[in-house]
């Protein structure tokens, strides 16, 4: 369980996905390359929403990483996405101070303000457009935001495991998705959806 009783985001192949990360600890390739499987759309999928056209390069760069320290992790599917993440997000960081691009500072989020009840969000409002228009869209969010929104619906970390990533806390980081979503269903011309649960980018209903 998240803070304030919010029920962890479980993706069906947590279990799976789990299962295979603990073989491939083991030295069992093929459990790796089904953890690769498993994980990448998402993990590609936050990278283009941090870095664009250059995340393939990027996420190259994470999973070598991920190969080489596999070792070290210790948790369950759902910590395993978690971990990619963060690891994603430090190759992503290096990789916009060696362009010279810094990411935009934010104002920092205050856990005081009206947060949004559980069935609140507007991710809805993504279900109408492709991946990649929703994932241009997003990027032109306010980075607090952007990060926020592509964690908790892309990868689909619980708000205390996206908090983990962004080292924020998890309050900051229920607010700036909020806000996020909110921005982004405007644009949309979607008003007053509610969330029904973590989805894809671009997914159908």
């Amino acid at each position: 369980m998240g803070q304030a009783g919010e029920p962890r985001r479980v993706h069906a192949y947590d279990g799976e996905l789990g299962a295979a990360v603990a073989r491939a600890q083991e030295g069992d390739e093929a459990a790796f390359a089904v953890a690769y499987r498993l994980v990448q759309p998402a993990l590609l999928g936050y990278l283009r929403g941090l870095v664009g056209d250059d995340a393939e390069d990027v996420v190259s760069d994470a999973w070598l990483e991920i190969a080489r320290d596999l070792g070290r992790f210790k948790g369950d599917g759902a910590g395993f996405r978690g971990w990619t993440a963060t690891i994603a997000r430090h190759r992503a960081l290096d990789h916009l101070r060696r362009q010279k691009v810094r990411p935009q500072s934010s104002a920092l989020e205050q856990d005081m303000l009206d947060l949004p009840g559980p069935h609140s969000t507007h991710d809805q409002a993504l279900e109408s457009i492709s991946t990649e228009r929703a994932l241009e869209l997003v990027r032109g969010l306010p980075r607090d935001q952007a990060e926020a929104v592509l964690l908790r619906v892309v990868v689909g970390l619980d708000a205390p495991a996206a908090a983990r990533v962004l080292g924020k806390r998890p309050g900051a980081v229920r607010t700036a998705a909020y806000r996020g979503l909110k921005r982004l269903a405007k644009q949309l011309g979607v008003e007053g959806v509610t969330d029904t649960g973590p989805r894809t980018l671009g997914e159908s209903k």
